[in-house]
């Protein structure tokens, strides 16, 4: 029976769904397989925000075979119109029999009402079937659906001894192939990536992602109070991907017209002399930048570490000393007066990534 290869099922829509992060913007990824009679007639995942959702492919793909069949989906089935039509309904219209769900959508226009919806037509709907993996890989979908702000994720290499760049201020390389393969990788699974403006005045990078496999450029973020970005830097001149410059009110009019003339977006934040990060976050949440990843140098990290704003960490740390009096380190900020207010990373992993060690870890605040 059917019901035996349950989790079997619904980890291949897992698989389904992971196969497409990166690609679906602010909205979730999802996978579905459809079963009838111990065989897959119909396998779907959502590749683009706007197009088909995960269901509506499988069902596409297993025809009138439908009927009578169970739908394994890793999201609750939507039940309202946005950008395509609710995909309960799609499932109603197949008379498939059951439907199995991972988890329930926290999108407040669903919340539960895609599973009511099937169960009022009568199909048998199961919910909780590998919710922790499913809520796991939509985790940057859940905070921006139900918070409008985006998902960050800290991405940081260090040596052991905490540092981020020799007294002299290289850094290339911290840590291995392996690690720096896997960032690319991070790179096209978030929407936007954000630097501070001494990282772009030191090397001058692209910010874009070059994964061994093809992959989307995500928005470039500098955080640039005083708008001191060269209009001849890369991420201005090279056309890979949408540029924004956040700035604080007191920056210099003439340098923003400067360089929105030449095609960057420039935001200005909070009242004083610097960006006020939090408003910035409200601000590219209102732009519909649902994941940042963060890869600032040791003021931007701490800034945002401080200001409770970053939602998960992930330290590379490669097998190597380096010392210095005057090497930035990983967090530059006030810090704490007790080591029982410190920050603490709830669900911590250690991985290995080539040589290098990948410590990742959500951050717990308002420790005492």
């Amino acid at each position: 029976m059917e019901i035996l290869n349950d989790s079997y099922y619904m980890n291949l829509a897992l698989e389904l769904a992971a196969k497409a992060s990166g690609q679906t913007g602010i909205n979730p990824v999802v996978g579905c397989v459809v079963v009838k009679d111990g065989r897959i007639i119909g396998v779907g995942t959502h590749l683009k925000r706007g197009t088909g959702h995960a269901e509506v492919h499988a069902l596409q793909m297993a025809g009138d075979e439908a009927e009578g069949a169970t739908v394994y989906v890793t999201l609750e089935p939507c039940s309202h119109y946005g950008k395509t039509p609710p995909c309960c309904e799609r499932i109603i219209n197949a008379k498939a029999a059951r439907v199995v769900v991972a988890t329930t959508d926290p999108n407040p226009q669903v919340a539960g009402r895609g599973i009511a919806r099937l169960r009022e037509e009568g199909i048998e709907v199961e919910v909780g079937l590998l919710e922790e993996q499913s809520r796991s890989m939509n985790e940057k979908f859940n905070k921006y659906i139900t918070s409008r702000l985006p998902y960050v994720t800290l991405k940081t290499a260090s040596t052991l001894d905490g540092k981020i760049a020799s007294h002299t201020g290289d850094s290339r390389w911290i840590t291995g192939s392996a690690a720096r393969e896997q960032v690319h990788t991070l790179r096209h699974q978030h929407e936007a990536i954000m630097v501070g403006i001494g990282t772009l005045l030191a090397d001058d990078p692209q910010l874009t992602t070059r994964a061994a496999v093809p992959a989307i450029h995500p928005v470039r973020i500098i955080v640039d109070s005083k708008l001191r970005l060269p209009q001849d830097a890369r991420v201005v001149t090279d056309g890979l991907s949408r540029t924004i410059v956040l700035a604080s009110a007191k920056a210099d009019p003439a340098r923003e017209k400067a360089l929105t003339e030449a095609g960057v977006e420039v935001i200005r934040c909070g009242d004083g002399e610097q960006v006020e990060l939090a408003e910035a976050m409200r601000k590219l949440g209102e732009l519909e930048i649902g994941s940042i990843l963060l890869e600032g140098g040791g003021k931007l990290n701490g800034a945002m570490l401080e200001a409770g704003l970053i939602d998960k960490i992930m330290i590379y740390m490669a097998t190597k000393i380096i010392g210095g009096f005057d090497s930035p380190g990983t967090f530059t900020f006030a810090g704490f007066e007790k080591m029982s207010q410190a920050i603490e990373l709830d669900n911590a992993k250690v991985e290995m990534a080539g040589e290098d060690i990948c410590i990742s870890g959500y951050p717990v605040y308002g420790n005492e």
